[in-house]
């Protein structure tokens, strides 16, 4: 956790109840935490789980790992503490979208159990769900893949600190969701949904 340095600070509350956004929302604030290897999948997941759940009548967004490093984290690389900080940063932001009452869809690499874990603790201790996803897509199958070229560029030593192949990633131990290669996307959403419609974090 990352000391607090803002003196003469108070946390406001507000007047409007998390309750009673879930009953206007009919679903409860969530953050869905995708997690795995450059190409595994987890920004088409996290995409098409958006469009359904909109599509639905529910409220819903994605934070896209390439997409907040253009912003919120632009200022940040790829070293393992500027990896932990991009994880801290999103995970606040995350809980901050599960306790206005959104399903926030985070799709984030993140290598390193100890920072999924931190996200964990934020939302446990503000009583919000976190679902951990863990897209569990082989190495060979991402390298295959590589949309990006980035295994390519990586495998030249162009890239460095690049997760599996030059730096580790630590595999979820007890996802909420295994989503295991071979389905397609379609059928790994409706994974999730069930999951979701099981747990009441949607409430119709």
């Amino acid at each position: 956790m990352t000391d607090q340095k803002s003196t003469n600070v108070v946390w406001q509350i507000g007047r409007v109840e998390r309750q009673t956004r879930q009953k206007i929302f009919n679903q409860q604030g969530a953050t869905l935490w995708f997690t795995g290897l450059s190409g595994a999948g987890k920004s088409t997941l996290a995409f098409l789980l958006e469009h359904l759940l909109v599509e639905q009548g529910f409220k819903a967004y994605v934070l896209d790992g390439d997409n907040i490093r253009h912003g919120l984290n632009a200022n940040l690389g790829f070293s393992p503490a500027d990896r932990e900080e991009n994880i801290r940063r999103v995970g606040e932001v995350s809980k901050l979208f599960a306790d206005a009452g959104m399903i926030v869809l985070s799709s984030f690499i993140s290598p390193y159990r100890k920072d999924r874990e931190l996200v964990r603790k934020l939302h446990e201790q503000a009583a919000l769900p976190f679902l951990e996803i863990f897209i569990d897509t082989p190495l060979a199958v991402c390298e295959d893949r590589d949309p990006k070229q980035l295994y390519a560029k990586a495998r030249r030593g162009e890239i460095k600190d690049f997760t599996g192949i030059s730096s580790p990633y630590e595999s979820p131990e007890a996802p909420e969701i295994h989503i295991e290669h071979g389905l397609t996307p379609m059928q790994h959403a409706e994974q999730v949904l069930d999951y979701l419609h099981q747990h009441h974090i949607l409430q119709r």
